[in-house]
């Protein structure tokens, strides 16, 4: 994922993790109010965290425009990131020729000039992460210290992050 510069560090730290993550789930209410989710590689975090992907401007996608959740998950190093936001479709021909990559050509086989390829980007309002990437021996060490002594387990960094670009909205 390409990054620009970011607002604050937390909003740096949430995209150094979706940048090792990779592939996230994005989740949004469809029109029949049922959570819906589709697996999305992200493409880029811009100056303002907004988060870029390519999509197919069908009917199916057309309801991820609104308020959105994007998950991304790496359990074997116990890395984990909420981000809610907006999202909406652009269309800007300039952008997708930026942020083509040939790791797309299996969903838009025409390439860059797929007449159904189009960017949805999210507005990150909020961000959550939770980091505990020590190794897998390590957690289990300390959580078994922290059952033996009946203390909460250490669980690597944890922070949540407010956009100053994107001000929460109340739903």
């Amino acid at each position: 994922m390409q990054r620009n510069a970011q607002n604050t560090e937390g909003m740096e730290k949430v995209a150094e993790l979706i940048d090792e993550i990779g592939v996230g789930m994005l989740t949004w209410v469809d029109d029949a109010g049922a959570l819906t989710s589709r697996p999305m590689m992200p493409l880029e975090m811009d100056e303002d965290g907004a988060i870029w992907f390519f999509i197919r401007s069908s009917t199916a996608h057309l309801d991820a425009e609104g308020r959105v959740n994007l998950a991304f998950a790496q359990p074997d190093r116990a890395a984990y990131v909420s981000v809610s936001g907006r999202a909406a479709l652009v269309h800007d021909r300039d952008r997708i020729d930026r942020l083509w990559t040939a790791l797309a050509l299996p969903w838009f086989p025409e390439g860059k000039d797929d007449p159904l390829l189009t960017l949805l980007r999210v507005d990150v309002d909020d961000a959550e992460f939770w980091d505990a990437s020590s190794s897998k021996m390590i957690r289990m060490a300390r959580l078994a210290a922290a059952v033996a002594g009946g203390a909460q387990a250490a669980g690597g960094e944890t922070g949540k992050v407010t956009n100053p670009k994107f001000p929460s909205a109340v739903v």
